[in-house]
């Protein structure tokens, strides 16, 4: 795979994680560069001084793939520092067509996890539950870090980073949960570099740990991870449905809205009760579109 390619892809893994609704990845696995992403992450362990000392900074540079990760994080940094003020601005005029385009990609991302899954027995049905559980009550498993400050993002960087490498789970969304999402986009927009650089800390501290732990997993107990995935993408797919009644919030400390818990509804239900316009046709295009995006992209791995 050239240079470019992993670029575009990288870019399209920056937009995401953007986005609350989506993760990196997703787009990393619908792509077909996941695994070979995981394998580079692992490689950052004690071996790699063994590598240096017989091989020079070349062989780190190659057991590291670090020609493909310095691709891919340009492509995500770029995409980053270009569309979070469309990306800010598509979320207040267009959340409905946005979150309905969102919705397409994770349901058909889902549909690609599990293809993974050769076979479904019940140990793997159970762990498939589990992981819809799990994203289920995800809202109220996660701390409220919403004091804005370098100490916050770091920790924020950490856990945030963890999702985001994980099909289907957002690390925009746990950012938003936490009440961080907003300051994490101001200061992308503002280049604050005070609070960038701890949440970019925390990021390389939980990506090169959690990294580790995933690829230990799909190394030993690939099929069930994979169920587990498969069950909390399809799970989290109720956090991005356009349809929604809020109804349980919490404000942040700059009196912004929190959403913790709401409740789904049919399009036609959403506007009787809200009185709002559900945009039906243009929700159900974009949802089709985002759809068609993903099963495309899974026979265009290369």
């Amino acid at each position: 795979m050239r240079a470019w390619q992993i670029f575009i892809r990288g870019m399209a893994m920056g937009a995401a994680d953007l986005v609350p609704g989506i993760s990196g990845g997703t787009i990393a696995f619908i792509t077909g560069i996941y695994e070979r992403l995981i394998n580079a992450l692992r490689a950052f362990d004690w071996r790699l001084y063994r590598v240096w000392k017989n091989q020079g900074w070349k062989g780190v540079w190659q057991a590291v793939d670090g020609s493909f990760l310095v691709s891919l994080l340009a492509g995500i940094l770029t995409v980053m520092l270009l569309l979070a003020h469309l990306i800010s601005w598509i979320l207040t005029n267009y959340p409905q067509q946005l979150n309905g385009f969102f919705f397409g990609l994770v349901a058909g991302s889902a549909f690609i996890i599990s293809r993974q899954v050769a076979q479904w027995t019940l140990l793997r049905l159970l762990f498939m539950f589990m992981g819809g559980i799990f994203a289920s009550f995800l809202s109220l498993l996660l701390p409220s870090l919403g004091q804005v400050n370098e100490t916050t993002f770091f920790f924020a960087g950490m856990i945030a980073i963890c999702a985001m490498i994980l099909p289907g789970i957002s690390g925009s969304f746990l950012l938003l949960v936490m009440g961080l999402y907003g300051p994490f986009v101001e200061a992308i927009k503002n280049l604050e570099i005070v609070l960038l650089l701890p949440f970019i800390g925390g990021a390389l501290v939980g990506l090169l740990a959690f990294s580790h732990i995933l690829g230990w997993l799909f190394d030993h107990f690939k099929a069930i991870t994979f169920a587990t995935l498969f069950g909390f993408v399809v799970a989290s797919l109720q956090h991005i449905w356009p349809w929604q009644l809020l109804q349980r919030y919490r404000l942040d400390e700059q009196g912004k809205v929190i959403p913790l818990d709401t409740q789904v509804l049919l399009p036609w239900h959403y506007f009787e009760i809200t009185s709002e316009p559900s945009n039906l046709i243009s929700v159900v295009t974009s949802m089709l579109l985002g759809l068609l995006l993903v099963l495309y992209l899974s026979t265009r791995k290369n």
